[in-house]
């Protein structure tokens, strides 16, 4: 079974193709030959077949609409879900005993995940020019020791780094509504 509240066990080209077999899977009827008939499973099974060979798929003919967003990069989470999850840590702390542990490494992941979020996003990391800049600052301090011991260290710059971005994007509201 796919977990699909796992958001890091399955990636979205893996759990596109999972999504693909299971509708390929349901998709036939007796007597009828998929290839005389048109169907969206036969643009499912496109895109299936290409992420599972590590092709891209063939470009969209479709024009942009006006004042749509465009999607970020498949697979990378859009900035607004990942900064709603940032915002939820100001719900936690290190006030709980041994809670500290778990709440300094959320914090860690989702400034993470809006590192990359940001990077992939559709008007680029110029746009983010300073949270991103925040984040690498973070990372250093860090020197990529995700100890307990370290984070508890950098408690301050972590949960600062958080309440700036959280600052920055309260003044960008087109960025998370």
């Amino acid at each position: 079974m796919i977990n699909l509240r796992a958001r890091h066990t399955l990636g979205a080209p893996t759990l596109l193709v999972a999504l693909a077999s299971l509708l390929l899977s349901c998709s036939g009827s007796p007597g009828t030959n998929s290839s005389d008939v048109e169907s969206p499973v036969g643009d499912v099974r496109t895109t299936a077949s290409a992420s599972a060979t590590g092709q891209p798929p063939a470009p969209s003919t479709a024009e942009p609409t006006p004042g749509v967003t465009a999607e970020p990069t498949p697979g990378v989470e859009k900035v607004r879900d990942v900064f709603a999850r940032l915002q939820a840590t100001y719900n936690d702390g290190c006030t709980t005993p041994g809670n500290c542990e778990y709440f300094l490494g959320r914090v860690l992941d989702e400034l993470s995940s809006l590192d990359e979020s940001m990077k992939a996003d559709p008007q680029g990391p110029g746009h983010f020019k300073e949270p991103l800049a925040w984040i690498a600052e973070l990372r250093a301090e860090l020197g990529g020791d995700r100890s307990f011991g370290n984070l508890k260290k950098h408690q301050a710059l972590l949960t600062g780094t958080r309440d700036r971005i959280n600052t920055w994007m309260q003044g960008h509201p087109e960025d998370y509504r």
